[in-house]
């Protein structure tokens, strides 16, 4: 699978390296693709740095992981090549939303609606998943979307980075991944998932 990663920080750095670990082709992309030099290099072979638009050209599955900040400017960068994509999701709102959305994921959903939207892989920092990924029991990794398509991808995704994927809902239970919601910076591994997404849900406003 050919894999485009927005957002070079130390989320999207890590989770480049992880795909390519599992065996994808990765294209690397932020603001400023030719400062990647060292992301590149550290993802050997089968990384490369490219321009926002090109990057999700190039890729099967997109994932989006830049500064919440930086997001609408990631999305307008991108523009139409984001039109019938797979795009997970794994940013965390700051601050209120816009356009009356009731969570982070939702508000981008509507700056490129023609996507095919996952949420998954914001829930725990980066150290956190190094330190427990693929050891049994796997870390539940949550999964939120409508499309059973996004859903598949997703789910490879967190297989071949050494998780178990764990489907939470549609687009409307993003919320309980996001700050303020039960299932974020929820560490637990896939045998007790149930129990506390079902717990999760009795708190949904």
């Amino acid at each position: 699978m050919q894999i485009g990663v927005i957002g070079a920080g130390q989320l999207g750095a890590t989770l480049a390296e992880w795909c390519v670990e599992g065996g994808h082709d990765v294209a690397v992309t932020s603001r400023h693709p030719e400062r990647l030099g060292a992301v590149v290099t550290h993802l050997g072979g089968h990384g490369t740095a490219l321009p926002v638009a090109e990057a999700v050209d190039f890729a099967d599955v997109v994932l989006f992981a830049p500064n919440w900040e930086s997001a609408p400017e990631a999305i307008e960068l991108a523009g139409t090549a984001l039109n019938g994509k797979i795009v997970i999701d794994a940013t965390n709102p700051v601050g209120p939303l816009p356009g009356g959305a009731a969570s982070g994921f939702e508000s981008l959903m509507q700056l490129a609606p023609q996507a095919h939207w996952a949420k998954a892989l914001n829930t725990l920092p980066a150290n956190v998943l190094q330190h427990r990924r693929g050891h049994d029991p796997l870390l539940a990794e949550f999964v939120c979307t409508d499309l059973r398509d996004a859903r598949q991808a997703a789910a490879t995704i967190i297989r071949d980075m050494g998780f178990a994927p764990y489907y939470v809902g549609g687009a409307e239970a993003a919320r309980l991944l996001e700050p303020g919601g039960p299932l974020q910076q929820n560490e637990v591994d896939v045998f007790h998932a149930k129990d506390v997404l079902a717990e999760a849900l009795t708190l949904r406003p």
